[in-house]
């Protein structure tokens, strides 16, 4: 069985990242890219379907990890009753091919120590052949091949699981990788391990030095930032939702997704966490993978896209896997890929805007032709229906905050024509059709019962996608209406101090789906940012404390909570909660709020 969620960690090479647990067992990896097969898929299943631990034979009576300061080289100690010993584990960024390493070393005394390594690619579901060398294994099945260099005599089993066993103490030295290669190549050689820890200690000591937020909770700001730099699959530029797929969202239940791929709608929040602190070619080169992915007409803009801009990312479930915890199914590829969701327009077009206006040098490489494109196209279908912020699988419908996306698109349109980016002489025409939506929107999306805007026209339900209105400038927060959608969410979506995306045991059939979800960690940032625009700075301050209490002992989120259970739920680590936690840090940390904490170029139609 999986450990929970809170007590992993991860190690990157910014092309993919491993799981580790409390326990020493790398549970998860998929290589050589986040979104290929996964060798190990523990995760998912048990230790049938891969895992590699090394830990101590014995009873460890306690266990501490902490990250080295400023880099992604984790450490494990374990203690016993006859000594201590630590476990590095670290992937080498840039690197020709994606490895692990794993240093074992004394801390005191005499430990014995066992090593299992169980691979099974595809996501459990393959076991390869295995072949010894002087140093270790080559296993391959298909297109995978793996070279696991050992220190230790290897012993196989006829469950084609490896063991070793071994002792360190003094100053003895035990150092494992485990490199992917194609299988159709020859498997590389070993690099060493301690020059490899020392490169991969450069590269993130190097990487953080270039940080310039200096504001409140830099050091969990600082981690926020190394995760989002793990997601991202550097050659292109792609920042992934998620390490992993299917983990739930309730224990038992089956809103599983996987989130191993590219949102546009993550593109305005990246960047602003990017630029706040400082990365400015890391924003350069998420714009760039951007631009790609949507080149081409209009129509066919996605939600979403692989790493690389695939398109087609057609889920399928794998049924060998049982599922974290039985929560079943295991989903590979994601059909929300064919939705529309008119909140991505307004996403991309304010995405330009954030990063002209980046006060840092840079090159600005938007197409205003894709520009204009897209904003032809928009005009002809944001009266349309969508799936809405939240990829709900039931019916379509007029999700308000989807409209006020629509509204920032041509917002944003109108900035960049000001400042001579876009032409001027459409922007009566996009001041017409920003204020049709706005007067759209406060007519069909506000409820004077509830004094409050609602999920969708002619709903009773609260939503937190619309405590974006007052950041993306829609309406003042000084607007009653604005307090009113807030105190609202407050008495209707917050659940023992955080904040829910939406009921989902309610008659209304909102997503198609069965069962309920934790607290949003994200939405709960947004809460924290509009009682920071409307004034209440302690209230701001202590949600935004109570949110950082629940990263785990390594500064990591997943996507949500269940505050019942006290344990983390959802995929993991989420890019989108640690991008909230930059960026509420950022804006809790501004001496004014206001027009600082919004990205509108004025209020209203």
């Amino acid at each position: 069985m999986p450990s929970r969620i809170e007590d992993y960690a991860i190690i990157g090479d910014t092309k993919t990242v491993a799981l580790v647990d409390l326990t020493g067992s790398i549970d998860w990896w998929c290589a050589p890219r986040i979104d290929s097969g996964a060798p190990f898929a523990a995760l998912l299943g048990d230790a049938g379907n891969g895992r590699w631990l090394i830990a101590p034979k014995g009873e460890v009576t306690k266990v501490t990890r902490h990250y080295e300061p400023e880099t992604l080289i984790l450490e494990t100690i374990f203690e016993t009753s006859t000594g201590s010993v630590s476990v590095s584990d670290f992937m080498p960024p840039n690197d020709g091919h994606s490895m692990i390493h794993r240093i074992v070393e004394s801390r005191g005394g005499t430990v014995e120590m066992q090593m299992e390594l169980i691979v099974r690619y595809e996501y459990g579901a393959i076991t390869p052949w295995a072949t010894a060398t002087g140093d270790g294994l080559v296993l391959v099945a298909a297109r995978d091949g793996l070279r696991l260099h050992s220190p230790v005599r290897l012993v196989g089993q006829d469950n084609n699981t490896t063991v070793a066993s071994f002792s360190v103490s003094g100053d003895i030295r035990r150092s494992f990788s485990l490199t992917w290669f194609p299988s159709v190549t020859h498997a590389p050689l070993p690099l060493d391990s301690l020059a490899s820890r020392n490169h991969t200690r450069h590269y993130w000591s190097d990487w953080v030095r270039r940080c310039t937020y200096n504001g409140g909770s830099r050091d969990l700001v600082v981690r926020s930032l190394i995760t989002l730099k793990a997601l991202t699959y550097d050659p292109t530029g792609a920042v992934c939702a998620a390490a992993t797929t299917s983990l739930p969202e309730t224990i038992g239940g089956n809103r599983n997704w996987d989130y191993r791929y590219s949102w546009l709608r993550d593109a305005t929040f990246t960047l602003n966490a990017l630029s706040v602190s400082g990365y400015t070619e890391e924003a350069a080169a998420w714009v760039g993978w951007l631009r790609r992915a949507i080149a081409g007409n209009p129509a066919e803009i996605q939600i979403m896209y692989g790493v690389e801009g695939e398109r087609r990312l057609a889920e399928f479930e794998l049924a060998h896997l049982s599922g974290y915890e039985d929560s079943a199914p295991v989903r590979i590829g994601n059909n929300a890929v064919t939705q529309l969701q008119l909140d991505v327009y307004g996403e991309v077009l304010d995405s330009a805007v954030t990063y002209w206006r980046n006060p840092a040098p840079h090159p600005f490489n938007w197409s205003p032709d894709l520009l204009l494109a897209i904003l032809g196209h928009l005009e002809t279908i944001w009266r349309e229906p969508d799936n809405g912020i939240w990829e709900v699988r039931g019916p379509r419908r007029h999700f308000t905050h989807s409209k006020v996306m629509a509204w920032v698109a041509f917002d944003r349109a109108l900035t960049l024509a000001e400042d001579g980016v876009l032409p001027k002489e459409p922007m009566e025409h996009w001041r017409q059709v920003r204020g049709e939506i706005h007067a759209e929107v406060c007519e069909k999306g506000f409820d004077p019962e509830l004094n409050s805007f609602v999920q969708c026209y002619g709903s009773k339900l609260l939503d937190a996608s619309l405590l974006m209105l007052a950041p993306v400038g829609f309406l003042p927060p000084e607007d009653q209406r604005i307090a009113g959608t807030v105190e609202a969410i407050q008495q209707g979506l917050v659940i023992d101090g955080f904040v829910r995306r939406y009921l989902t045991d309610t008659d209304e059939d909102v997503d198609g789906l069965k069962g309920t979800e934790g607290a949003f960690l994200m939405t709960s940032f947004w809460l924290a940012d509009n009682l920071a625009l409307l004034g209440r700075r302690d209230e701001a301050k202590e949600m935004f404390d109570r949110l950082c209490a629940l990263c785990n002992d390594v500064g990591l989120l997943s996507e949500e909570y269940d505050p019942k259970a006290q344990r983390l739920l959802g995929n993991f680590p989420q890019a989108f909660s640690h991008v909230a936690l930059i960026n509420t840090a950022a804006n809790l940390s501004m001496a004014e709020y206001g027009p600082s904490m919004t990205r509108s170029r004025g209020y209203g139609s």
